[in-house]
């Protein structure tokens, strides 16, 4: 009874933050948004991608270490993001105009956010320290849900440029978005976990100036919609 209590509360302490995040970025999509399903679809998707990065980080430990386990650890998570979004929805005609991969990337980043933020919930839940929990939900509100928002966007910002073009030039540029991906989230992976206090804190700011430089591209490939939003 208090392990499915806990685990409840942390999976809605989890997704509180991945849904105000999204609710955010729909906000962004609101001239031609996208059906609900689809969000719902690849939300669940990137949940999902949880439980099945964990054993291949594991599995990565025993061949690499150092950086090279930091730039393992992220491809795993930023291909697995990838996946999600990419089957749940940018395979599809739903997939319809440039933003559309931002909107997605960024849906399946918030799902597999969540889902790991649940999980690191759990253990201090579940040992009564709710001042740990509520400072560990708060770090990962400001860090990790935006890093992860930040490297799946980089993503779709990419896929959103090449929209239209031939299809070996969207694969192309949707490849040089996951490599890019992979480096932001191996940098955070690296100084973070190198770093403490004033490091750390530079590390967030960093992120912070990434997401308003998404935020200004994105703004960048909405302008051909604002003659009927």
């Amino acid at each position: 009874m208090v392990l499915s209590t806990t685990l409840f509360v942390a999976l809605l302490a989890g997704l509180i933050p991945g849904m105000l995040w999204l609710f955010f970025w729909l906000f962004e999509d609101r001239c031609e948004p996208e059906p609900k399903r689809y969000i719902f679809y690849t939300f669940i998707a990137g949940m999902l991608m949880v439980p099945l990065v964990l054993p291949l980080e594991q599995a990565v430990q025993g061949y690499f270490t150092g950086f090279g386990l930091y730039a393992a650890w992220a491809a795993c998570e930023e291909i697995l993001k990838f996946g999600a979004a990419y089957f749940a929805a940018l395979k599809w005609s739903v997939f319809d105009e440039p933003l559309d991969g931002v909107i997605y990337l960024v849906t399946a980043a918030l799902g597999f956010s969540a889902a790991e933020n649940a999980l690191f919930l759990v253990p201090t839940l579940y040992n009564g320290d709710f001042i740990r929990t509520l400072a560990t939900g708060d770090l990962r509100f400001i860090g990790a849900s935006l890093l992860h928002t930040l490297a799946s966007a980089t993503i779709g910002i990419m896929i959103a440029l090449s929209f239209g073009k031939p299809a070996a030039t969207r694969a192309l540029y949707a490849i040089i978005g996951v490599i890019l991906a992979v480096v932001l989230h191996t940098l955070f992976n690296f100084f973070i976990l190198k770093q403490s206090g004033g490091g750390t804190f530079l590390v967030f700011l960093c992120i912070w100036v990434g997401i308003i430089a998404v935020l200004l591209m994105v703004e960048r490939i909405k302008i051909p919609q604002r003659d009927y939003c």
